[in-house]
């Protein structure tokens, strides 16, 4: 079994403020520009405090029938208190995809641990 596998943590975002919360139409077409964007907090905000933050997002996609995801796009946020200086923990990505899958979202909270979340996207 995989270790990494038990220590991710899912959960809705609208009721956890560590969930990655992602933005995406549902359907797009083949070769176009599509918009996503990922957010931690977007119901519930989280502290963001340099004692509890979030370090990082990462965007993946996993092709429908593949087995390996692809990293889209990786954000880190360095800001979390420092002189009352402070990222708020989004990113925003465009992407071209050539076939449906899975946006896969992982956040990393530094007291909390992995997040994830995940929604599938149609591409005609």
């Amino acid at each position: 079994m995989s270790v990494l596998g038990q220590l991710i943590q899912t959960g809705d975002w609208k009721g956890e403020k560590h969930v990655p919360a992602i933005t995406a139409p549902q359907t797009v077409k083949a070769g176009e520009v599509a918009e996503v964007k990922v957010c931690i907090g977007q119901e519930i905000a989280h502290p963001n405090t340099l004692e509890h933050h979030i370090s990082w997002i990462k965007l993946l996609f996993v092709p429908s029938g593949g087995k390996l995801p692809v990293e889209l796009a990786h954000s880190e946020f360095s800001a979390n208190g420092e002189s009352e200086i402070f990222t708020a923990p989004s990113l925003v990505a465009n992407v071209k995809l050539p076939k449906s899958g899975t946006l896969v979202a992982v956040s990393y909270c530094n007291i909390h641990g992995l997040w994830e979340s995940s929604v599938e996207i149609t591409v005609e």
